[in-house]
């Protein structure tokens, strides 16, 4: 299939590398994939399957060809990992899947302890091997909960690493002395963090320490900001909808945009099961914003934080 002439692609926001796997820096979150409305509750209502499947092929006929997922995405009947699995085996080569571990959901969508052992870990990085049906993990985030020492997990995690059952090691939900415990252990190539229009000042330090060290700023919920699983409130900012008026683009398309613009190593992974919102969130890889709206935004950015 071709990408018609209305359409961007991936590619126009530009690539960064994690480790020697070079993504183009819009990719796709596919935490919403399998429900419909708030994403990872017990009671979620399923995405139809072919709609789901349908998102993943436009995502990679757009270019995207970084996917973020988990085991812990599912709602019943539906999952992430089976999702891609269905959609996109046998991968192409560019393809490149960055999974995470740590949580613990049950079958029936409620949340456990997060895994802590090397073994559980172990559990976790093979359970996401199987629902993708891969050998190896491409790139695997430690997420984590809390302020204390990440050690015994990450080196649990290099371990298999070295064992040749991922490939590339990343972190979520950290802050600077989690990442400085992580790459005295091994090579770190993403963080990704809440991270948006209105973020607290600590992660506007994540974001610089990424970027002095080469590593990969991944935000979430840059959309969806304190909505988070909910999604977007549907409640904007005047500041921002100004802005996208005067573009003639949506207020998401703006924020995307603010955010890609905050550093060439920072990526974006929207994720919806919408394929009009999907096209328009690929679409804000190409919008620059000039330096009278970054001000403007950045006024915003300040007082929100």
């Amino acid at each position: 299939m071709t990408t018609t002439s209305h359409e961007s692609t991936a590619a126009a926001a530009g690539t960064w590398k994690l480790g020697d796997l070079s993504v183009n820096r819009i990719g796709f979150g596919t935490m919403r994939l399998p429900q419909v409305g708030a994403a990872l509750c017990a009671d979620a209502v399923p995405r139809d399957r072919e709609q789901a499947i349908a998102v993943l092929h436009k995502a990679v006929e757009l270019g995207v060809n970084h996917l973020d997922t988990a085991a812990f995405y599912f709602s019943p009947l539906r999952s992430a990992n089976e999702l891609i699995n269905r959609a996109l085996a046998p991968y192409a080569d560019d393809l490149v899947i960055t999974t995470k571990v740590g949580p613990t959901r049950v079958p029936s969508g409620e949340w456990g302890e997060h895994a802590r052992t090397a073994r559980a870990l172990r559990g976790q990085v093979e359970e996401n091997l199987r629902q993708l049906g891969r050998d190896h993990l491409d790139v695997v985030n430690l997420r984590i909960s809390g302020t204390d020492s990440i050690a015994e997990r990450f080196g649990a995690l290099a371990e298999l690493r070295e064992a040749g059952l991922i490939r590339h090691l990343g972190l979520s939900n950290v802050g600077p002395a989690h990442l400085a415990e992580a790459l005295a252990i091994a090579p770190v190539v993403c963080v990704q963090n809440p991270y948006g229009i209105g973020a607290p000042a600590a992660q506007e330090e994540m974001l610089r320490l990424c970027g002095e060290r080469g590593i990969a700023f991944v935000p979430f919920y840059a959309i969806a900001g304190e909505g988070r699983e909910e999604g977007s409130s549907g409640v904007e900012s005047d500041e921002v909808l100004a802005v996208a008026r005067e573009r003639g683009v949506s207020a998401a398309q703006v924020r995307l945009a603010w955010t890609l613009q905050r550093g060439p190593h920072v990526l974006a992974i929207p994720g919806t099961g919408d394929l009009g919102h999907l096209v328009d969130n690929v679409a804000a890889g190409r919008l620059r914003l000039d330096a009278d709206e970054l001000a403007r935004l950045e006024a915003l950015h300040g007082s929100a934080a």
